[in-house]
């Protein structure tokens, strides 16, 4: 038999020795003890030149994009009070206004009632003036009326009764 050939002990064919399997093992293991080494050698240098920096570039980004964003939301939060803060102003300074238009129109309206009160007193006082003239006047018609009519009945009863009648003056009285 040849030494691809030979039986195991526990009966099986085995074309490898168990021996041969460990010295093959052996040199497997020590030819890969370079790319081993250089492989470790490349995680290292990966770690120390790239991984390392990137790890800070990104850090740095963030800690960069995480400030701008919280620059933007307080630039946004104080945008937010200035634009309350005005319109505060504006709504005090319309209520200013309105209140002082209101004002101007009491004041406008107090000073149109007071003008009519002054033009309703003169009105009353010229009105009271011309009933007392009217008044002196209807008494002076009057008195000139019965002043004449005296007059007036003496001189009709003179033209209407013949002569010796009445007397005129017996009339009046």
């Amino acid at each position: 038999m040849n030494s691809a050939a030979k039986v195991s002990l526990d009966g099986c064919c085995d074309p490898y020795s168990m021996e041969d399997i460990l010295n093959q093992l052996g040199e497997l293991v020590l030819g890969s003890v370079p790319t081993m080494v250089l492989f470790i050698l490349l995680v290292i240098s990966y770690g120390l030149l790239v991984r390392r920096p990137l790890d800070r570039v990104l850090a740095e980004r963030r800690k960069r994009t995480t400030g701008a964003v919280e620059q933007a939301r307080g630039a946004i939060a104080a945008a937010e009070a200035e634009t309350t803060a005005y319109e505060d102003k504006l709504r005090k300074a319309k209520a200013e206004i309105f209140q002082a238009r209101d004002q101007k129109l009491k004041q406008w309206n107090a000073e149109r009632e007071a003008a009519i009160e002054q033009v309703r007193q003169a009105t009353q006082q010229r009105i009271l003036a011309a009933k007392q003239e009217i008044e002196q006047s209807a008494a002076a018609a009057r008195v000139q009326i019965e002043g004449m009519s005296a007059e007036l009945s003496s001189r009709i009863l003179t033209a209407v009764l013949p002569a010796g009648i009445a007397q005129p003056e017996e009339v009046a009285q």
